[in-house]
């Protein structure tokens, strides 16, 4: 486990990552505070299935940010992150890229954040 360092430009990487799958994760999905993301959800796995999913969807993405917070084998969980931005962002460009809002600068915005997280999970 890494302690939390708030002196280093890493620290506040890690706090700033975690903080972005958390707003993602409970406020966008599980409050849908940002229906577009269940539209995404229904497009790729239906209607039927989008509430549901998306809740799974909420609780991985809130378990990440938690897990970023936490400290314990960052390298895994922002191998996990990349994985997971990589697979959504495919299945989001192939099936529902009418509603995505700006699709490369959404890829370039998980970019720079999973270069982020692995900064600060490797330095």
């Amino acid at each position: 486990m890494r302690p939390l360092d708030l002196h280093s430009l890493a620290g506040w990487l890690r706090i700033g990552v975690a903080c972005v799958w958390l707003v993602f994760g409970l406020v966008f999905k599980a409050f849908d505070v940002v229906p577009r993301h269940r539209q995404i959800v229904a497009r790729v796995m239906g209607e039927k299935l989008s509430r549901p999913l998306i809740l799974f969807v909420a609780a991985g993405e809130t378990g990440i940010g938690l897990w970023m917070l936490s400290g314990h084998y960052l390298p895994l969980c922002v191998g996990l992150q990349t994985a997971a931005i990589v697979a959504m962002n495919t299945l989001e460009i192939r099936y529902a890229r009418d509603l995505l809002l700006a699709p490369v600068a959404m890829v370039c915005a998980n970019c720079a954040l999973l270069g982020a997280g692995w900064y600060a999970a490797l330095a």
